[in-house]
């Protein structure tokens, strides 16, 4: 019985904890570095402050550049270039390094290309201690033109 009345007061602790980090919107930023395109309708990225580290949330980023041209039309190595260096970019502007990247999640439209994305992938990621990632082949993005897209996951430690 006690053990019950235990597991019930840590329950509701952790939903209230829960519930007060959601209500609280000072713990999230969203932010649209301006080293890359704005985008319409919702943001680059989310910073979520986790006190002595923060998480940063990429949304998908593609090979545009900071004008929204396409870079590398029908050229998977110039198109994954480019999403890579928007990576670094956003990320940088958090404060971060590609090195914080702890998740990397791929669209691509045709797996021949996954050795080509390798090979740029470990230009920017620490290959030492590479990252969790998710690899998907689909059938259409967004734009015909665009021949991948990727979402990264960062953790930051915040300086003090």
């Amino acid at each position: 019985m006690r053990k019950q009345f235990i597991l019930s007061v840590v329950a509701l602790l952790l939903v209230t904890s829960l519930a007060k980090a959601q209500s609280d919107k000072s713990a999230v930023q969203f932010i649209n570095p301006p080293e890359v395109v704005k985008p319409n309708g919702y943001s680059q990225a989310a910073v979520i402050n986790l006190g002595s580290n923060k998480m940063l949330i990429l949304s998908g980023q593609v090979p545009q550049n900071v004008k929204g041209e396409l870079v590398g039309k029908d050229n998977f190595e110039q198109q994954a270039e480019q999403v890579f260096a928007n990576i670094q970019k956003i990320i940088e502007a958090a404060g971060g390094k590609m090195s914080d990247i702890v998740k990397l999640s791929y669209f691509i439209l045709d797996t021949k290309n996954l050795k080509t994305l390798r090979t740029v992938r470990d230009k920017y990621v620490d290959v030492q201690h590479p990252p969790a990632s998710t690899l998907v082949q689909v059938s259409k993005l967004f734009r015909d033109d665009v021949l991948l897209e990727v979402e990264a996951t960062a953790v930051i430690p915040v300086h003090k």
